[in-house]
């Protein structure tokens, strides 16, 4: 799998599917979620939030609404909004997110920092899980993974760990 790391909005990229670090509730309010939501639609948090709860681990896919995507994948780096989350939870998100994608058939995929918002994870922590999670998957369908971030500290993280 290629691994690409940019600098800028997760909304901008060339791909089939983004990732949200979301909660187990579906409730896109604030930090990526939020974006989102704005851009794309209330339909992606009524469409999450019927799918909730979403057990940290595993991670849902919904409609992008008026975005390019073809989804958007609900990952869980904590069970209710603005709880700090911690390393496993976040390499739980990652795993999910990279097995959702792939097992539906999707070949590229864009996550930003996971768990570095709200969850207030440091970004070498969030680098390092999301590239050691990243390097571990066996892809059948996806190619490209795109590590984006409007924060460029947490770019200069991922380069760094690349």
């Amino acid at each position: 799998m290629k691994i690409e790391v940019l600098c800028g909005s997760i909304l901008e990229v060339d791909v089939d599917v983004i990732v949200n670090p979301a909660n187990s509730l579906g409730l896109m309010g604030g930090g990526v979620a939020g974006v989102i939501k704005r851009a794309g639609g209330e339909e992606i948090e009524k469409e999450a939030m019927a799918k909730a709860p979403i057990e940290v681990g595993s991670a849902v896919l919904t409609t992008a609404g008026r975005l390019k995507f073809k989804g958007v994948i609900h990952a869980p780096t904590m069970e209710e909004p603005a709880m700090e989350t911690t390393e496993e939870k976040v390499r739980k998100a990652v795993r999910a997110s990279l097995e959702l994608a792939d097992g539906i058939g999707f070949e590229s995929i864009a996550m930003p920092g996971m768990g570095t918002g709200v969850g207030k994870l440091p970004f070498e922590v969030s680098a390092k899980v999301i590239l050691e999670e990243i390097r571990g998957f066996q892809p059948k369908s996806l190619k490209r993974v795109v590590l984006v971030d409007i924060d460029q500290r947490m770019v200069e993280e991922w380069k760094r760990h690349l």
